[in-house]
């Protein structure tokens, strides 16, 4: 029955969207070694998701290396093992958070701001910051490595219903409805990370704006996703396909 799922058409779509995202952070500079992962719940209500399998570099990751699995981590489908830390951390969150898609990465601008007192990014300071106003989190309990189902469970809960939640010490979690929002999101949460840390080394004093008018530029690109869209796509006509 999973193989069978696994190959339909509609599954794999999602292997080969999930694929993509993973080769596209390759490409962007987010991902590290073969660590981190992406993942995404097959759309019928069954507690499966699909997820990028231990040991493969995100470049080399094409949709017949995706794998499925259930909440317990067990292998359903696929043909490579799966890494512990993801089954934590990814079944928790999808399971208690709701989250369908679930991407994370210690991603180097983002991770750089989890280590600061502040811990995560402040959503006032430039336009690609003011789309996550409202949106994060910060988890600011450092645990070691999520290695059993208690830390994922706290991980999810500390994301308090937002879709982003910067982990202390450690890295970041990035969800979204579908995979190209997820990742949309992801490259230009690095890309608001990168211009704070900049902004911060300047040493010149920093120029946030209003929390209303952060708001209002949350609202203004929450309500129309045709750029995400349109971005995925263009990095699937770009990048080089598996």
């Amino acid at each position: 029955m999973h193989e069978k799922d696994y190959l339909s058409a509609a599954v794999a779509r999602l292997r080969a969207d999930l694929a993509l995202a993973l080769r596209a952070a390759s490409h962007h500079g987010l991902s590290e070694g073969v660590c981190n992962h992406f993942s995404v719940e097959l759309p019928d209500e069954s507690k499966r998701f699909l997820l990028n399998p231990r040991g493969l570099l995100w470049q080399e990751i094409g949709p017949d290396d995706i794998v499925m699995i259930d909440e317990q981590g067990n292998l359903l489908a696929g043909r490579h093992p799966v890494e512990p830390t993801a089954m934590y951390i990814h079944a928790a969150i999808h399971r208690i958070a709701r989250k369908p898609c679930v991407l994370h990465v210690h991603m180097p601008y983002a991770t750089a701001l989890t280590a600061t007192g502040a811990r995560l990014l402040d959503t006032t300071l430039s336009q690609n910051a003011m789309r996550f106003h409202g949106r994060v989190a910060a988890d600011p309990v450092y645990n070691g490595l999520a290695l059993d189902v208690t830390e994922g469970e706290r991980i999810a809960t500390a994301m308090q219903g937002r879709d982003i939640v910067f982990l202390a010490n450690h890295g970041v979690v990035v969800c979204g409805e579908t995979i190209a929002h997820a990742y949309d999101d992801l490259y230009y949460l690095e890309r608001a990370c990168l211009v704070e840390v900049l902004a911060r080394q300047s040493g010149l004093p920093l120029v946030p704006v209003r929390a209303e008018l952060a708001a209002h530029v949350e609202a203004q690109v929450s309500g129309e996703r045709l750029q995400s869209d349109l971005f995925f796509e263009a990095l699937r006509r770009t990048l080089p396909s598996r």
